[in-house]
């Protein structure tokens, strides 16, 4: 790969990588976008401006050093730019596919606000890390030393994967507790392989676990093992839990057959991808095909949802959202991608009951926007006597997710939550009202993005290093 110079944005416009035609992807669950030549992209790395104040790097959450392994990669010195974007990164390959990089890194590029189109920051970063992998630069974890003090994590998402990932390289020892079958939380389970295939996830499983990293899977805590219990067997713990409550919808007829959460829903599309027997699918419960499928909700989760339903063969899929296209949470990006495979999207509508059991069809209101709620985002309002039945054989709730009350199933009265029900933990510290006890990730934020977990699991190792180094400090003093 030749060196190239930089500030290219003049004279080479913004080329993402090729997305595969909505016609074929639509029929399989395999990532949607191709990767990048080594020459496309070092010449789009090129196009970086090496600006003074990269807003890029700063609207990162884990203030990732855009700017360097972008000039690294046009260069042709990858490996450099690889090291440069694991040092601050614990996924760089995850997140190269899955951040909304329009709403961050991309969203702030200089020569974006400048009408020259964004550097694709999320695709480089992807490609340099696929790279590595592909040639034996991504290594297991192999501490300078050993240290006797462990850490018990309670959640095998990205915010304890990260943190498992700098305390095992500090060298002590990590034991992760997970109640599924599989690492990964929702990076395995929640995300569906168009947008994140499995494999990805697995070989960074696989690379902590050939670490030194333990697993203890298919373990509830508070039924299979006490909180109490592992806070005694370690000398620090992290919760990492997520939040997977879906939140409950109040409206007749919900309870009816057909009617099912969003994560129930991908779960078991992601079992099936796995190869694994899931009756609820063989049965027609969690499975869309030939069906009238409606999905409630405008945010991510409903995309995964929509887009799934698209490629187990539904009849048609509709996404109902109360508010209009520009006032959605979830990304444009992923909007017109489903567009493309075939599903409708109909804006300013809110269901206002269900019709049938099995259920038959969704009672919509229509709605339209007044003033702006405290969020600055204008409130939807009912338009009285423009209800209407939406026909529909499996309808797919995606209201967002709350957390599970944690102190009641955990035993543990003592832990501090919010008036939401998230733990209540220092923002710079991530330590709970217990001692020795952290939480990171969504459990604390709420539902978030998988970066901010990452950026929190690290932060809260970095804590725990110092915690378990306070006793000899001070012995030595």
């Amino acid at each position: 790969m030749s060196k190239r110079p930089m500030l290219q944005f003049v004279s080479v416009a913004k080329e993402t990588p090729e997305k595969r035609e909505a016609d074929s992807r639509a029929h399989d669950f395999h990532e949607i976008y191709a990767e990048y030549a080594a020459d496309k992209a070092a010449e789009q790395a090129a196009r970086c401006s090496q600006c003074g104040v990269p807003y890029c790097q700063t609207h990162c959450p884990l203030h990732n050093n855009i700017p360097d392994w972008l000039r690294l990669t046009a260069e042709g010195r990858l490996q450099e730019a690889y090291e440069l974007s694991q040092a601050t990164n614990t996924f760089p390959e995850i997140c190269g596919r899955i951040c909304p990089q329009d709403r961050l890194c991309e969203g702030n590029c200089v020569i974006e606000q400048s009408g020259h189109g964004t550097v694709t920051i999320g695709a480089v970063e992807k490609y340099i890390t696929d790279t590595a992998w592909d040639n034996g630069w991504v290594q297991p974890i192999a501490p300078a030393a050993e240290r006797p003090e462990s850490v018990g994590i309670i959640g095998a998402g990205p915010g304890g994967l990260a943190a498992a990932d700098v305390l095992r390289r500090a060298g002590l020892q990590v034991t992760v507790y997970d109640r599924h079958d599989r690492a990964g939380g929702l990076l395995t389970y929640g995300i569906p392989g168009f947008k994140l295939e499995k494999d990805v996830v697995m070989r960074r499983v696989q690379q902590l676990e050939q670490g030194g990293v333990e697993f203890v899977l298919n373990c509830n805590v508070g039924e299979d093992i006490s909180f109490d219990a592992i806070r005694g067997k370690h000398d620090a713990v992290l919760i990492a839990t997520g939040v997977y409550k879906s939140r409950v919808m109040q409206a007749p007829g919900v309870g009816a057959q057909g009617i099912v959460r969003a994560i129930d829903y991908l779960t078991t599309s992601n079992r099936v991808g796995f190869g694994d027997s899931v009756p609820e699918f063989e049965s027609g419960e969690l499975n869309a095909n030939g069906k009238r499928v409606v999905v409630i909700g405008g945010g991510d989760t409903a995309m995964d949802c929509v887009r799934t339903a698209i490629r187990q063969g539904a009849r048609s899929v509709k996404c109902l959202y109360r508010r209009d296209r520009a006032n959605m949470p979830g990304s444009q990006r992923e909007v017109q991608n489903a567009e493309e495979e075939g599903v409708e999207f109909v804006w300013l509508t809110a269901p206002n009951g269900f019709a049938g059991d099995p259920v038959e069809g969704v009672m919509v209101q229509k709605m339209r926007l007044g003033p702006p709620d405290v969020t600055g985002r204008q409130s939807p309002e009912v338009i009285e006597g423009a209800d209407y039945v939406e026909p529909a054989d499996l309808v797919i709730k995606a209201l967002g997710f709350e957390p599970e009350d944690l102190p009641a199933l955990w035993g543990e009265a003592a832990l501090e939550v919010t008036r939401w029900g998230t733990i209540k933990a220092d923002f710079r510290s991530h330590e709970t009202s217990l001692p020795g006890v952290y939480a990171v990730g969504d459990i604390v934020r709420g539902a978030s993005l998988v970066v901010w977990a990452i950026r929190d699991g690290r932060e809260a190792a970095d804590s725990i290093l110092a915690y378990l180094n306070q006793p000899a400090q001070v012995a030595a003093e």
